[in-house]
């Protein structure tokens, strides 16, 4: 085994001077060094850390549970945990992430798509969150409570909730 790294420890190498055509897939941990011409996957149901040294390059998708990516990639990019961008990563492509860690000098040319637990919540429209507003302003100025701002529109207020006069 080579090192250990949040959890996982590589255990297969492929070398600087390597040259792999078609697809590679692995569970455990894998350092890539060399180039690989097809997909990379982890398998599924099995972790999986792919880590990537400065002159490493894949030129297709990637799809693995943590990635330390310090070389380049072409094609799109899935971290089902998470992705470490260092300071040399280069990812042409879509990035699909749970969890992000972008070093300063990482390069990301394509989206960058976070992966939701649950269904995304649609922002409240800001008429529903304007008249909310007024309701609690009113129920605030009924308990006697100092109000800022005027949500009725009709005109500033001070402190106090007390109407001011206009200029």
């Amino acid at each position: 085994m080579f090192s250990k790294k949040k959890g996982l420890s590589i255990d297969t190498l492929i070398g600087a001077d390597a040259v792999i055509v078609g697809d590679v897939t692995f569970a455990g941990g894998l350092r890539l060094d060399g180039r690989v011409r097809g997909n990379v996957t982890g398998i599924e149901g099995k972790p999986s850390m792919l880590v990537l040294s400065e002159k490493a390059v894949i030129e297709g998708e990637v799809r693995v549970g943590h990635l330390i990516l310090n070389g380049s990639v072409t094609g799109p990019v899935h971290a089902a945990e998470l992705l470490e961008l260092q300071p040399n990563a280069r990812v042409y492509g879509e990035v699909h992430y749970a969890a992000l860690e972008m070093h300063q000098g990482a390069l990301v040319e394509g989206r960058l798509v976070p992966l939701s637990q649950g269904e995304p919540k649609a922002l409240p429209a800001p008429t529903a969150v304007a008249a909310v507003a007024a309701e609690l302003v009113e129920a605030d100025r009924k308990d006697g409570k100092d109000v800022v701002g005027s949500a009725d529109g009709e005109g500033p207020t001070d402190a106090g909730g007390r109407q001011q006069a206009a200029a």
